[in-house]
C-alpha cells in the first residue's frame, strides 16, 4: 500500500488514494489525458501495488503500454448459478485434492466477497398465457434443480465470503445495476472505484453506472476470487462519441442494434469502449444499460459510459441510501472520475455515432451484428409470402416462417423501463382494438427484477400484457439463454411433419442458431414491443411496418403505427410509476442474507446418483498427465464464427442426443433432462455436450457432393470412419489418443462458458489452431491447459489443405507470443511446417499452462505455502 498518496476525502469519514497525484509525479499534467478507464486501474494500482513496482506499472498507463503485464485487482466476483456453481464445485473439488495431500481444506475460501445469483436454471414450460406460469415454471425449476440447489446451499454455509440469491429474484446483470453496485466501495475506511468480474460476457451491464466489469470464464473467475490479481495488459480503449438524438419511435433496442453493427465492423474485438458527447449525455441509465449489456456482441470486452448527473439521478431512482449517493458524487468529483473532468481524455481512436441515424431495427437472422432494418423486411426477402401464409392459416396450418416463440426476456430490455412501459402500451392499445396473439404463438415475459411488475402494476398494464398473453412467467435468464422450455406437443408435431420454417422473436441479446430452440430454425432480436407485435403477426413473413394486423370494430385496417405509443406516453408513466419505494420493497429483503450457520464439514458430501454435481476429476488421470503435443489427430476442422454454443451448447438435452442417452442411463425422466448448462457440474453429463450442436459444421464430414455435413458430425482416424462426435470422443479417450482442433477466424465468440474449455480438454484435445479467438474463451483454454495457436496473417486451413487426415505436432520452446511450429505430417507422408503464434500472451498464462491449469496451480501453490 503506498499511503503517501492516501488522503481524506472531505464530507466524509473515509480515506481514498489521491491517484492525479501520482499520475502527475511521473509526468506532470497526464492524468487529465488518461481515459476513463486507465485512472480506475490506476487507482487501484495505486491503492494495491507493490511500492516498488508502482512507478513502473504507471509509466505502463500512461505511455499506453501494451507489451506489459500488470495486476487487477477487482472488488468483487459476481456469477450466475451456472459458471458459478461450477467455479463452486471446482473449490470444493480442491477442497478434496488438499485433503487428500494432507493440507487443510477450510483453507480454501474465496477471498473476495462473491456473490452467487441462482437466475440460469428456469425453463418457460408454462408460457405467459397460463396464469399459474409463475408457479409452475418454479416448482418445476426446483424438482429438476435440487441435487444443484442442495450443493448452492451447502457452499453458503461452507465457503467464507460467499453470498446466494437464491432462484425467483431476477437476472444477475439487473440486480448488480439496480442494487448490488454501489458504484464506489468503501471499505477499511478507504473509499475507491466499484469493480468486477462476472461469470457471464454480458457483465459489462453494470459498465453503464461507470463500473469496470468484464465478463471472465469460471476459471478466470476462481483466480480472482482466491485472492489473486487478473494479470492484465493495458487493452485498446477507443472512444465512441455519441452525438445527435434518436427520433420519436425508436428505442434503446433499436439503438444498440445499430451500434452493435457499426462496431463489429469497426473492428473493436476485446477492446474497452467509453461512450461520451452529447449524445450519450442524454441516455438515462436504461438506454445506456442497453448499450453496455451488448458489449461482447460488439466484440469488446467493457462499453463504459461516465459518472454523471444520469448516475445520481438513477441510483437515487433506485433506492441507494442517500449516504451512498453523495459519497458516489464526492468521490468521482474529487479523483477525475465525474464526466465534467473528462474532457481532455485522449483516444487512441475515436469512432462517433449518430444517434439520429437509427431507425426502428431487428437483428438476424442468426447473428446479434446483423442489423435487419424493419423497413426493408421485404428487400432482405424476409417478409413474401403474406397471401400464402393468410390461406394456410385459413386451414388451419401454421404459416412459413412462423414465431412459435415470441419472449420479452433478458436483462438487455427489461432493466430498461422505457423498453417495458412500450410493451405494456402496445399491449393495451392491441387490446383495445380487439387483436389478440396467434394461436401458435408460445409468449412470455420474464425481466430480470421484480420491480418491473411493481412499475407495471402501477401503470395498470401487466393486466394488459397478460391478456395478450405476455404474463410472467418467471423473473430469471430464459428463452435468450436456450431455456424457452417445451413447445405443445401439437404445434412440434406440425413443424415436423412439415418441415416448417419456424422462427423466434426476442428481446434478448443472442439468436445463434440452435441456441433458442430446437425447432426453431432461426431467431430474430428485437424490442420488447416489436415483440408483442410478432406474436400477433404471427409470422416473421409479415412486413411488420406496411401489413395488416387485423381490423377494428368498424372494419379499418390496423398496422404497427396505429398501436405504437409516443415517447411521450411513455416518458409521462416512467416518470410517474417508477419510484424507489418499489427498489427498496424488492431489494431490502432479498440482501437480509444475515448470517447462515457454518456447515459442519468444509467437505463435501458427494450425491453418488446424480447427473448434476460429481467431484471434479482435473487432478486425476490423463488431466495430471504430461500433454505430449505429439502425434495429434483432428478432431474437427472448422470455419469461422465458432460459437461456445457449438463448442458446449446451453439449451434443452434432446433425448436423441448423447447426453440425453446418458441421462435416460442414469434413470432421469425425460422430461426432467432440463439443459445442458444446467448439467455443467457433472462432467460424466456435460463432457457429452462437446461439439454436440445440431448445426455444427465440421469440414472433416462431406456429402458424395463434397458439401459440408450439419450435425454433431466427425470422422475418426486413422480408419476414416464417419461418427457422432461424442462416439469418436469415447474411442480416442480409449486410445488416450491426443487431439487437436484446427478453426478459422473468431474461435469461442459468445458465452463465457468454461466448459467450451473443459469438455475439449476432457475429451483430449492438447492445442487449438485458429485464424483468431474470443478474449474469454482463449483464457479459458489456457486455465485447462489447452495450448491456443494462432495461424499466421495470410494462413489459414485453406492455405494449407488441411482435411482432417493428418497428424501434427507442436515444436518449439513456449514463452509468451512466442512462434512455434506445428509439424504437419500427411497421409502420403508429406511433411508441413507451419509457423505460428503461441497465444500465451503473458508469463503469468506460461505459467497456468506448465501446471497443467489453473486448478492444478492453485493445488501445487496451496500445498508449497502452506507445507
Amino acid at each position: 500500500m503506498n499511503t503517501e498518496y492516501r488522503k481524506h476525502l472531505a464530507g466524509t469519514d473515509l480515506d481514498y488514494f489521491d491517484t492525479r497525484a501520482a499520475v502527475d509525479a511521473i509526468k506532470p499534467g497526464a492524468y487529465a489525458t488518461l481515459p476513463y478507464t486507465s485512472r480506475v486501474l490506476a487507482e487501484q494500482l495505486v491503492r494495491r501495488c507493490d511500492p516498488a513496482a508502482l512507478t513502473d506499472s504507471l509509466k505502463q498507463l500512461i505511455e499506453r503500454k501494451q507489451d506489459l503485464d500488470f495486476p487487477w485487482y477487482p472488488a468483487r466476483v459476481v456469477c450466475h448459478d451456472i459458471l458459478g456453481q461450477t467455479a463452486l464445485v471446482d473449490l470444493a473439488g480442491l477442497r478434496d485434492a488438499i485433503a487428500d495431500q494432507g493440507g487443510d481444506p477450510s483453507k480454501v475460501n474465496p477471498v473476495v466477497p462473491t456473490q452467487l445469483i441462482v437466475d440460469h436454471s428456469l425453463a418457460v414450460e408454462a408460457p405467459g398465457f397460463d396464469p399459474d406460469a409463475f408457479e409452475k415454471n418454479r416448482a418445476i425449476e426446483d424438482r429438476r434443480n435440487d441435487d444443484r440447489f442442495h450443493f448452492i446451499e451447502w457452499c453458503k454455509t461452507a465457503f467464507d465470503n460467499v453470498d446466494v440469491i437464491p432462484a425467483g429474484n431476477g437476472i444477475m446483470h439487473q440486480i448488480n445495476l439496480e442494487k448490488m453496485s454501489p458504484v464506489i466501495q468503501s471499505r477499511d475506511g478507504v473509499a475507491f472505484p466499484d469493480t468486477c468480474v462476472g461469470t457471464d460476457s454480458h457483465t459489462p451491464h453494470v459498465d453503464a453506472l461507470g463500473v469496470v466489469a468484464i465478463g471472465v470464464g469460471g476459471l478466470e473467475a476462481e483466480t480472482v476470487m482466491l485472492g489473486r490479481p487478473s494479470m492484465m495488459r493495458l487493452p485498446e480503449i477507443i472512444g465512441v462519441k455519441l452525438v445527435g438524438k434518436r427520433q420519436p419511435g425508436i428505442t434503446a433496442t433499436d439503438v444498440v442494434l445499430a451500434i452493435t453493427e457499426f462496431l463489429r465492423n469497426a473492428k473493436v474485438v476485446s477492446a474497452y469502449l467509453e461512450f461520451f458527447g452529447d449524445g450519450a449525455k442524454d441516455l438515462t441509465i436504461g438506454d445506456r444499460a442497453t448499450i453496455s449489456n451488448m458489449t461482447p456482441e460488439f466484440g469488446a470486452s467493457a462499453g463504459m459510459f461516465y459518472i454523471d448527473d444520469q448516475t445520481i439521478d438513477y441510483l437515487k431512482l433506485t433506492g441507494r441510501e442517500p449516504e451512498q449517493v453523495a459519497l458516489v458524487e464526492q468521490y468521482a468529483k474529487e479523483t477525475g472520475l465525474w464526466a465534467d473532468d473528462l474532457v481532455d481524455a485522449e483516444y487512441g481512436r475515436v469512432l462517433e455515432f449518430d444517434l439520429s441515424s437509427v431507425c426502428r431495427n431487428m437483428a438476424g437472422p442468426s447473428n446479434p451484428h446483423r442489423r435487419l432494418p424493419t423497413a426493408d423486411l421485404e428487400s432482405r426477402g424476409i417478409a413474401v409470402h403474406l397471401d400464402e401464409a393468410l390461406a394456410e392459416e385459413k386451414e388451419g396450418l401454421m404459416p412459413d416462417g412462423a414465431v412459435i416463440i415470441a419472449a420479452i426476456t433478458s436483462c438487455t430490455n427489461t432493466s430498461n423501463p422505457r423498453n417495458v412501459v412500450a410493451a405494456g402500451l402496445i399491449a393495451r392499445r392491441a387490446n383495445e382494438l380487439g387483436l389478440v396473439r396467434k394461436p401458435w404463438v408460445k409468449t412470455s415475459f420474464a425481466p430480470g427484477s421484480k420491480v418491473a411488475k411493481l412499475y407495471l402494476e402501477e401503470a395498470g398494464l401487466l393486466s394488459e400484457m397478460e391478456k395478450l398473453g405476455f404474463g410472467i412467467v418467471g423473473y430469471a435468464c430464459t428463452t435468450c439463454n436456450g431455456m424457452s422450455g417445451a413447445l405443445d406437443p401439437k404445434i412440434q408435431q406440425e413443424i415436423i411433419d412439415r418441415d416448417l420454417y419456424a422462427t423466434a422473436v426476442l428481446s434478448g441479446n443472442r439468436n445463434f442458431d440452435g441456441r433458442i430452440h430446437p425447432y426453431a430454425k432461426q431467431a430474430f432480436l428485437a424490442s420488447p414491443p416489436l415483440v408483442v407485435a410478432y406474436a400477433i403477426a404471427g409470422t416473421i413473413r409479415f412486413d411488420i411496418e406496411k401489413d395488416v394486423l387485423g381490423t377494428d370494430k368498424d372494419g379499418n385496417p390496423i398496422t404497427l403505427k396505429d398501436i405504437w405509443p409516443s415517447d411521450e406516453e411513455i416518458d409521462a408513466i416512467v416518470a410517474s410509476c417508477v419510484k424507489p419505494e418499489q427498489f427498496k420493497q424488492v431489494y431490502i429483503p432479498m440482501f437480509d442474507l444475515g448470517k447462515a450457520e457454518k456447515s459442519i464439514s468444509p467437505l463435501y458430501n458427494w450425491r453418488p446418483q446424480t447427473t448434476y454435481i460429481r467431484r471434479p476429476p482435473y487432478w486425476e488421470g490423463a488431466l495430471a498427465g504430461e500433454r505430449t503435443m505429439k502425434g495429434m489427430v483432428p478432431l474437427a476442422v472448422l470455419g469461422d464464427n465458432i460459437t461456445t454454443d457449438h463448442l458446449s451448447p446451453s439449451n434443452a438435452i434432446q433425448a436423441s442426443s448423447a447426453a440425453g442417452e446418458y441421462c435416460a442411463k442414469m434413470g432421469l425422466p425425460e422430461e426432467d433432462f432440463n439443459s445442458y448448462a444446467t448439467h455443467r457440474g457433472d462432467h460424466l453429463t456435460a463432457q457429452r455436450a462437446t461439439f454436440a450442436n445440431p448445426k455444427l459444421l465440421n469440414e472433416m464430414c462431406r456429402d458424395e457432393n463434397g458439401e459440408v455435413k450439419q450435425g454433431s458430425l466427425t470422422r475418426i482416424e486413422p480408419e476414416g470412419t464417419e461418427s457422432r462426435m461424442w462416439e469418436a470422443i469415447e474411442t480416442y479417450m480409449e486410445r488416450k489418443q491426443p487431439l487437436i482442433i484446427i478453426a478459422g477466424a473468431d474461435y469461442g465468440q459468445g458465452s463465457s462458458r468454461d466448459w467450451a474449455a473443459k469438455g475439449v480438454r476432457l475429451a483430449g484435445v492438447e492445442t487449438i489452431v485458429a485464424e483468431g479467438f474470443e478474449r474469454i474463451h482463449r483464457t479459458n483454454l489456457v486455465g485447462m491447459g489447452v495450448l491456443p495457436l494462432e495461424f499466421k496473417a495470410g494462413d489459414n486451413r485453406n492455405t494449407y489443405g488441411i482435411d482432417g487426415t493428418e497428424t501434427y505436432d507442436v515444436v518449439g520452446e513456449i514463452s509468451p507470443r512466442c512462434d512455434l511450429t506445428v509439424v504437419m505430417t500427411r497421409r502420403n507422408g508429406e511433411v508441413v511446417e507451419i509457423p505460428v503464434t503461441c497465444r500465451l500472451d503473458t508469463a503469468e498464462e506460461v505459467h497456468v499452462y506448465g501446471a497443467g491449469g489453473v486448478l492444478q496451480r492453485f493445488a501445487q501453490d496451496f500445498l508449497e505455502a502452506n507445507s
